[in-house]
């Protein structure tokens, strides 16, 4: 936690690119690869934080990777989703509530 105010400044390239100050970086306990954040005020200061790595699923990532490789050999196989397939999820999943962040139960995992 910082309890100090710090300030330093960086340059931008031709290519608008800069370097993170060494002093932010430690700050921010920033690694090489890190993901950073800018949050832009309505007064135009800008907030930058570090981005938490998320948790991944193995299982999830893998089938992902199977999709996207298969959507790159078989382009021609994929399809617009046509309004009658849309109406049809709706119906299929009409009534069924999904809290996204509620925990599993026991017999879900």
């Amino acid at each position: 936690m910082i309890h100090a105010t710090l300030e330093t400044e960086s340059t931008l390239t031709d290519r608008f690119q800069t370097t993170v100050p060494s002093v932010v970086r430690q700050a921010l306990h920033l690694k090489k690869k890190d993901k950073i954040k800018f949050i832009i005020q309505p007064n135009g200061s800008v907030i930058l934080s570090r981005v938490e790595p998320k948790e991944s699923d193995p299982v999830v990532e893998s089938f992902l990777a199977f999709v996207a490789n298969d959507m790159q050999r078989h382009p021609k196989k994929l399809q617009s989703l046509t309004a009658s397939m849309r109406d049809r999820i709706e119906v299929l999943t009409s009534g069924i509530e999904l809290d996204l962040d509620a925990p599993l139960s026991d017999e879900d995992e």
